[in-house]
């Protein structure tokens, strides 16, 4: 009897690469395709717990079936609608998508006008000698010469 030889047939892979047995395949890492970014001038809404839960209740949603839809899991959306939570700004605009409410609104760029009051005791440094100089409009008045 004659014997025959068999060789290894090369082998394709997943990428479409034919390769021969036993030599290592590269493997290909796939880029995510680009995640839209929320600009950095937008702020969540104090109240957005309250918004989110009375919103899917009115499109009669469970935790689940809307943790389906925008690929997130139930127990992130209920520990979001509890407050234990704060969702970052592109789980905020799934959720703005999904429920179309609006929970990201714009940073206000005034100072805020509320005055830290200090207590009797604390005395006042340069630093708060200065911030009234500036706030009243006043110069500074001359050093005395000691």
């Amino acid at each position: 009897m004659r014997e025959e030889a068999f060789l290894p047939l090369p082998q394709k892979t997943s990428a479409g690469i034919v390769s021969k047995p036993g030599t290592p395949v590269k493997l290909v890492q796939r880029r995510r395709t680009d995640i839209p970014q929320v600009a950095l001038t937008k702020e969540l809404t104090d109240d957005y717990a309250n918004k989110i839960r009375i919103a899917r209740e009115k499109l009669m949603l469970s935790h689940e079936e809307l943790g389906l839809k925008i690929n997130e899991k139930a127990s992130v959306l209920r520990h979001i609608e509890t407050g234990k939570m704060a969702p970052d700004n592109l789980l905020a605009s799934k959720l703005e998508h999904m429920l179309r409410i609006q929970l990201l609104v714009n940073v206000s760029n005034e100072k805020s006008t509320t005055q830290v009051h200090r207590a009797a005791t604390e005395e006042l440094t340069l630093g708060d000698l200065v911030e009234m100089n500036e706030k009243n409009g006043k110069a500074p008045s001359k050093r005395k010469q000691s």
